[in-house]
C-alpha cells in the first residue's frame, strides 16, 4: 500500500474540488447556450408566423390595407381570441378553447331570417304564406345584414330574429344574382349597440385550415359546426345559373337554414358566406361551399352605396350558342356565346366586335336574333362555353376595365381588346 503525507492529501483534495467546479461551470454554460439558442429560434419562428406566410407574403403590413377595404362599415372594435388551452388549467384543449371563444365572440351577430311570400289560390286571389328561412351576419352596427339572395328571394316581408329573441322587420338594400349575395337592413332600437362580425382575408386561406360555421339549420338558432377548408378556387354554378368562382369548399356541416351564415376562421373573422351544399339527400354530406370574403366585400360596398353592383360588361347582345344555332349558322364550334347585336358607336364596336347580319326566329317566344356574328370563346384567361361562363368572367370587372376577348370568326380565332361599360 502506498502512503501519502498530509500535504499531499490536502493538495490532491484542492485539485479535485477545483476540477469539479470547472466541469460544473462548463456544463452550465453549455446548457445556457442551448436554451438561448432555442429561445432565439422560437422567437424567430413566431416572428415568421405572425409576419409572413410560408411564401413570405407580409401579412401585418397588408392587414391595414385589407381592413381599409371595408372601413365604410361601422363595426365593433377588433377582439383578440385567446388560444389558452388545457395547459392553462381551464380543462379545455387549445382547439376547444378557440371554438368556445369564437362562438362567444360571434354568435350574437348571427341572425335568423324568415320570410313571407305572396301566393295565389285557385281563384287567383293573393294570400300570404310562410316563405324560406336562413341565416345572416350583422356586418354594421346600423343594422346592415349580409345574407344570400336565395334566402330572401320573392319575399314580400322579411323578419330577422336576434340572439335575445327580439324580431324586427327588414328591408332589402340590394341583391346580386351573380354572387348570390344580398344586403338587408333593420333599424335597431335607440341605445342598443349591435354585435358585428368582421371580415377576414379569404385570399390567405390554406387547404387544411380549420373553419367554423354558425347558422340556423332546420331553425335551430345559432348552431355551430366545425371543419376544415377542403378546397379552394371552386367554380360552382348556383340556382340562378350563375357560376361563382373561387368558392371555398368545406366539410363543416352545412344544412338547410345555414345559407347566408358566416364561415369563420379561428380568430372569429368571416372568411366566407355559406351558400350551398352538394348532396343527394338535401342534407349535409360534408361538401359545402361558401362565397369568399374577397368577393363579399366588393359586392357589399356597391350594394350599400348604389343598391346594385357596378359591374363592367360588353355593350352587345349575347345569345347562348346551341346545337340548333350552330347547325343553322354553319359554325365550326358548338360552345360559346354568339354576338347577336353590337351597340352602335359603343366600345365593343370600336374594338372591332361584330354582330350578326341575318335575322332568325329563336326560342318558344319566336324572338328575333341575328346570326353571322362573332362567337366569344374566351375572356382574359377564362374559357367561355356558355352564358354562365360569360357572366362569371365579367363578375369581378368594373366599368372602364379592358378585357382581352377571343372570338371565333370565319373559322379563325381573333383577339380583341374591349373596354367595358356599366351594366
Amino acid at each position: 500500500m502506498k502512503l501519502y503525507s498530509n500535504a499531499q492529501l490536502i493538495r490532491t483534495t484542492v485539485i479535485c474540488v477545483v476540477a469539479a467546479v470547472l466541469v460544473t461551470a462548463a456544463v452550465c454554460i453549455n446548457i445556457s447556450k442551448k436554451k438561448a439558442s432555442g429561445n432565439a429560434a422560437t422567437e424567430a419562428e413566431v416572428t415568421q408566423v405572425a409576419g409572413t406566410t410560408p411564401e413570405g407574403t407580409d401579412i401585418i403590413s397588408g392587414s391595414d390595407n385589407f381592413e381599409n377595404s371595408y372601413s365604410f362599415l361601422e363595426q365593433n372594435p377588433a377582439s383578440v381570441i385567446s388560444v389558452a388551452g388545457g395547459n392553462g388549467g381551464s380543462g379545455y384543449t387549445q382547439e376547444e378553447a378557440q371554438n368556445i371563444n369564437v362562438y362567444s365572440l360571434c354568435n350574437e351577430a348571427v341572425v335568423n331570417i324568415n320570410t313571407q311570400i305572396t301566393a295565389y289560390d285557385w281563384f287567383l286571389q293573393p294570400y300570404v304564406q310562410e316563405g324560406g328561412s336562413g341565416s345572416g351576419s350583422i356586418i354594421d352596427k346600423r343594422g346592415y345584414i349580409l345574407t344570400n339572395v336565395h334566402v330572401i328571394q320573392d319575399a314580400t316581408k322579411i323578419y330577422v330574429s336576434l340572439f335575445d329573441g327580439t324580431q324586427y322587420e327588414a328591408e332589402i338594400i340590394g341583391t346580386d344574382l351573380d354572387s348570390d349575395l344580398a344586403v338587408i337592413k333593420f333599424t335597431p332600437p335607440a341605445g342598443i349597440e349591435l354585435k358585428t362580425i368582421s371580415f377576414g382575408a379569404s385570399t390567405a386561406l390554406k387547404v387544411g385550415q380549420r373553419v367554423i360555421a354558425i347558422g340556423n339549420p332546420f331553425g335551430l338558432e345559432r348552431t355551430m359546426t366545425t371543419g376544415i377548408v377542403s378546397g379552394l378556387g371552386r367554380p360552382i354554378q348556383n340556382s340562378n345559373n350563375r357560376i361563382i368562382r373561387n368558392m371555398i369548399q368545406t366539410d363543416a356541416a352545412i344544412n338547410p337554414g345555414n345559407s347566408g351564415g358566416p364561415l369563420l376562421d379561428t380568430t372569429g373573422k368571416m372568411i366566407g358566406i355559406n351558400t350551398m351544399i352538394q348532396s343527394n339527400s338535401g342534407n349535409s354530406a360534408g361538401v359545402g361551399f361558401a362565397v369568399p370574403s374577397e368577393t363579399a366585400i366588393r359586392v357589399v360596398a356597391d350594394l350599400i352605396k348604389y343598391g346594385k353592383v357596378q359591374r363592367g360588361t360588353i355593350d352587345a347582345t349575347v345569345i347562348q350558342l346551341s346545337r340548333r344555332i350552330t347547325q343553322y349558322a354553319g359554325l365550326d364550334i358548338s360552345n360559346g356565346v354568339l354576338i347577336s347585336e353590337v351597340k352602335r358607336g359603343g366600345n365593343a364596336e370600336a374594338a372591332g366586335l361584330r354582330g350578326g347580319t341575318e335575322a332568325a326566329y329563336y326560342g318558344s317566344r319566336r324572338d328575333i336574333i341575328y346570326i353571322g356574328g362573332d362567337v366569344i370563346t374566351q375572356i382574359d384567361d377564362i374559357a367561355v362555353t356558355s352564358l354562365a361562363d360569360y357572366y362569371s368572367a365579367l363578375e369581378s370587372k368594373r366599368p372602364g376595365d379592358v378585357v382581352t376577348v377571343v372570338v371565333r370568326r370565319n373559322r379563325k380565332n381573333v383577339t380583341l381588346k374591349i373596354k367595358l361599360v356599366e351594366s
